[in-house]
């Protein structure tokens, strides 16, 4: 049983999350947690290291291989954590809460992916405006049903615009305030240099998949043989993974219109620089200056490649 650091520093629910989903954890020593903000590389994330642990490039349904504790509209908590209990090779999880909701455990190593706020935010609003009348009826009820709530899940704007507006302004996406974008990046920077903890940035496996996968895999103990080695670089590719999507997100069939091939959409960044407006643009950037420290700021926005080695950066 791996000797925990530091329990979650507090409990916080929102519409779709809850921290309290995990107090029935029970940690294994070579366990494997991939904490995001949502969008932000989750699921790329997922097929990389599954593909890493079975050492093959099969294509399986994460949602099947890496259970999501804090979803409240997954399976029920206790199917959840009894397939995780049954599961006899090493384990991966996947989070989109902030690291001080998690516990902090000595041994089990946390993957956290940074992307920029405004790409995040973007294709954020893609997977919510495409949600289907069965996917909003499941959070309706939740949110129906929880005092915290007791209306229905908010609905997004049709305007990819207005949507990053009412991002930056509040909860326009279901999350409460302490699960925002901003407390989830600050959470894993803070942190950083523990050696459980890994940071990987979107940019820098788009430019350079193959280095990033091999400190992955170093990070993770996981050798790999040099033969085999290509073949998981181009299986993580976009274009690879949005072939076998209906199998890897075969959760987004029913939950989304387009299903699998939309939920996998464009993997594209900077998009936003031709849509949002240079207020809403501004205002972020606002938001950044109060919320990141200089170095948080640059990685976040620009990655490992452009900002340099996180545990490096003075603040």
């Amino acid at each position: 049983m791996p000797t925990l650091v530091r329990p979650p520093l507090k409990e916080a629910r929102s519409r779709i999350f809850d921290s309290a989903r995990w107090e029935p954890y029970r940690p294994r020593p070579d366990d494997i947690i991939i904490g995001t903000y949502s969008k932000c590389g989750t699921t790329w994330m997922q097929r990389i290291v599954g593909m890493l642990i079975f050492r093959d490039t099969e294509p399986r349904p994460v949602s099947s291989i890496s259970h999501w504790p804090d979803a409240r509209f997954t399976l029920p908590l206790e199917t959840m954590w009894a397939l995780a209990e049954a599961q006899t090779r090493r384990r991966f999880f996947k989070s989109h809460l902030p690291l001080d909701l998690l516990p902090l455990y000595e041994g089990v190593k946390y993957i956290h992916v940074g992307r920029d706020g405004r790409d995040a935010a973007l294709s954020l609003h893609n997977h919510i405006a495409n949600f289907t009348s069965a996917a909003f009826a499941e959070r309706d009820e939740i949110s129906l049903h929880d005092p915290k709530y007791g209306d229905r899940y908010p609905r997004a704007a049709d305007d990819p615009a207005v949507f990053f507006h009412n991002w930056l302004e509040g909860d326009h996406a279901g999350n409460a305030p302490d699960m925002s974008f901003f407390q989830v990046e600050r959470s894993y920077w803070h942190e950083r240099c523990r050696e459980n903890v890994l940071l990987v940035h979107y940019n820098d496996l788009k430019v350079d998949r193959s280095t990033e996968m091999k400190r992955i895999a170093a990070f993770l103990g996981i050798e790999i043989s040099q033969a085999l080695w290509p073949n998981l670089v181009e299986a993580a590719g976009f274009d690879a993974m949005k072939r076998a999507s209906e199998t890897i997100v075969s959760f987004a069939q029913d939950s989304l219109h387009g299903g699998s091939a939309q939920f996998l959409n464009k993997g594209t960044t900077g998009r936003w620089r031709e849509i949002f407006s240079r207020a809403d643009l501004a205002a972020y950037e606002a938001r950044v200056r109060v919320e990141f420290t200089r170095s948080l700021a640059r990685w976040v926005e620009h990655g490992r490649l452009v900002a340099g080695d996180p545990c490096a950066a003075p603040d």
